[in-house]
């Protein structure tokens, strides 16, 4: 496939509806319960660290993705090994994305429809989305940004408009310590949503910039949507408090399900899943595009003959769940196997360059 190009704009919006994505369908860091903002708080600072740390890589090395940098620095067969790994990383996690809106479809919309047939029909959108790359991804984020961004408003403004925020709700402040906050936080929230940013070292060379511009753009991105996304998950407290947010499947389409204004806003929810549908969207099918794109430079097979091989192990990964319970608890225990590949292999990575740029740089001065 031609390498694309895309403009600092789309990159940082499509970083940061990504970071939305699916986010807002469950309660984050309800271990820390009323303290989840705290637990949030913490983990958005975290990821911060780590996303600094995808930005030294492509400094590094501006030109090359994630998968060229593990072939160049680390050698054709250890670098390989290092680029199927995160393909198989990305198209998990794409599977995750894939399972969820087909099981919140079920739930809300059409709970007579088999599940085998909503994972079908989703694949086979979104895998046509990733069939054109990254750069008609990333210019369809600049179209929903709006659409996206008034309906979380216009959400939260009903909620105050309708008295369902109760303050008191958030008190006492550190209950009982640091303890369940630090617990929430690390690895769980990093790893999710935070730490998913890793996937971007494959979009940033496509970016038209420099180096401090596009820094600036996503750094910028990521501040604002860590405080959106801290906001909107301690809306699901404020609302419903902490036991019913706690044990509800989906906390916010239930403070959602609340709204209703002088008999003429009623049904709030199906306006709230679709425009999740979107964010779960634009989710997997960035992973997905990352996926292939791994697939595509390891094996060296066509990118658009990539995508029906990911999009088939998309599908067959989604199965992984015999029901929506052990989808989330398995879901919990993949986390503790997220930070091998959102710090320390992407750590290994950056050591290795800077030995080589060092060894590089000597061998020059040497031979002047």
């Amino acid at each position: 496939m031609e390498r694309q190009t895309v403009t600092v704009s789309s990159l940082a919006i499509a970083f940061a509806l990504f970071e939305v994505g699916s986010t807002t369908l469950f309660l984050i860091g309800a271990e820390a319960n009323q303290d989840a903002w705290i637990a949030m708080s913490l983990a958005a600072a975290i990821g911060f660290v780590l996303l600094m740390l995808y930005m030294a890589i492509y400094r590094a090395d501006p030109h090359r993705d994630l998968f060229a940098l593990c072939r160049f620095y680390l050698g054709r067969w250890l670098g390989n090994a290092f680029g199927f790994s995160f393909a198989a990383y990305f198209a998990y996690e794409a599977s995750r994305n894939l399972r969820d809106l087909a099981e919140l479809t079920m739930l809300i919309l059409l709970n007579r429809t088999p599940l085998f047939v909503l994972l079908t029909i989703t694949v086979l959108v979104v895998a046509n989305t990733a069939r054109y790359g990254a750069k008609v991804l990333f210019y369809t984020c600049l179209v929903l940004l709006p659409m996206m961004a008034v309906s979380y408003l216009f959400l939260n403004i009903m909620f105050v408009s309708m008295n369902l925020i109760r303050f008191q709700n958030m008190l006492p402040v550190l209950e009982n310590g640091w303890g369940p906050i630090w617990q929430a936080a690390v690895p769980r929230i990093v790893s999710f949503p935070f730490g998913q940013s890793v996937l971007f070292l494959v979009f940033f060379p496509l970016a038209k910039a420099s180096f401090s511009r596009l820094r600036s753009a996503v750094y910028v991105s990521y501040a604002v949507i860590a405080v959106v996304l801290i906001f909107l998950n301690q809306v699901n407290i404020l609302v419903l408090g902490t036991g019913i947010a706690k044990n509800s499947m989906v906390p916010l389409l239930e403070s959602v399900q609340l709204i209703e204004f002088a008999n003429v806003f009623e049904r709030m929810d199906i306006f709230f899943v679709l425009v999740l549908f979107l964010g779960l969207g634009i989710k997997m099918a960035a992973f997905l595009i990352g996926a292939t794109t791994g697939l595509h430079k390891v094996t060296g097979i066509g990118y658009k003959k990539c995508v029906p091989l990911i999009g088939g192990a998309v599908y067959a990964l989604s199965f992984s769940s015999p029901n929506y319970v052990h989808h989330i608890w398995l879901g919990k225990v993949v986390t503790y196997w997220d930070p091998l590949f959102q710090i320390a292999l992407p750590a290994i990575l950056l050591i290795v360059i800077w030995a080589r740029h060092s060894k590089k740089a000597s061998v020059l001065k040497k031979s002047e």
